[in-house]
């Protein structure tokens, strides 16, 4: 009988979220009446490809989490809650070191909170064909790349340019050791869990179209454009 291919999810929440200027962190703002981070993670829960989820948070958020969301609302998918770190990077790594019972890791942001079955379809297909995938869109608009006094310098084809979204999903065992390289070596510039395979293994990360309704909600213009998704997406109908 063929093994059966495991999925975890890691859903950050360790943000602090300066940009929203709110006392309450961003992954925590309510919206529709629950948490923007519930939302993210019913995603992974209702989703057939996930066996367990990964939730890294702030130290003194971790039995706000336990029990404000992930009891609450019964979130069962949900195995661990850990501390994460100052960076990003670091609370992925985290992460990573207590998921290594998988073949594939979806990493995702807990604020980015229409993450659907169908994103998640097409991902786990592709990270198993190419190993390394990062959801995003083809940009709609023309880019420019300014030099430091802000002066147009490059018009780059709108054609190859994406605007990366998460999850961003691996092979478990290629992204652990991209990121255990990423620990002996300078971070700065990283932004994302598809750069780290890329500097650290040269390893090409497949683009995977995602939706242009996974937003990330990061300043506050963007919570009534999430209120408007949530009223038109039909998992958040229940």
């Amino acid at each position: 009988m063929k093994k059966e291919e495991k999925g975890t999810a890691i859903v950050l929440a360790a943000g602090q979220g300066r940009r929203m200027g709110t006392a309450t962190q961003k992954q925590f703002l309510e919206v529709n009446g629950k948490p923007l981070l519930y939302y993210s993670l019913r995603g992974f829960q209702d989703s057939p490809r996930i066996q367990k989820i990964i939730l890294v948070t702030g130290q003194d958020k971790i039995e706000y989490c336990r029990e404000r969301i992930v009891e609450r609302y019964g979130f069962t998918k949900v195995d661990k809650i850990i501390s994460g770190g100052a960076q990003r990077y670091d609370s992925v790594y985290e992460g990573l070191k207590n998921g290594e019972d998988c073949e594939y890791v979806f990493i995702h942001d807990g604020a980015r909170p229409f993450v659907t079955e169908d994103i998640l379809e097409r991902a786990w297909e592709e990270v198993r064909k190419y190993r390394a995938c990062a959801v995003g869109v083809p940009v709609k608009d023309t880019i420019k790349i300014t030099d430091s006094q802000g002066f147009g310098i490059e018009t780059p084809d709108r054609s190859t340019v994406w605007q990366v979204q998460t999850p961003q999903v691996f092979e478990y065992a290629l992204i652990r050791r991209a990121y255990d390289l990423l620990q002996e070596t300078d971070k700065s510039g990283i932004t994302d869990d598809s750069m780290v395979a890329e500097r650290m293994l040269g390893r090409k990360v497949h683009m995977t179209m995602g939706d242009y309704r996974n937003i990330k909600v990061t300043t506050p213009e963007d919570l009534p454009l999430a209120e408007v998704f949530l009223k038109k997406i039909k998992k958040f109908e229940k």
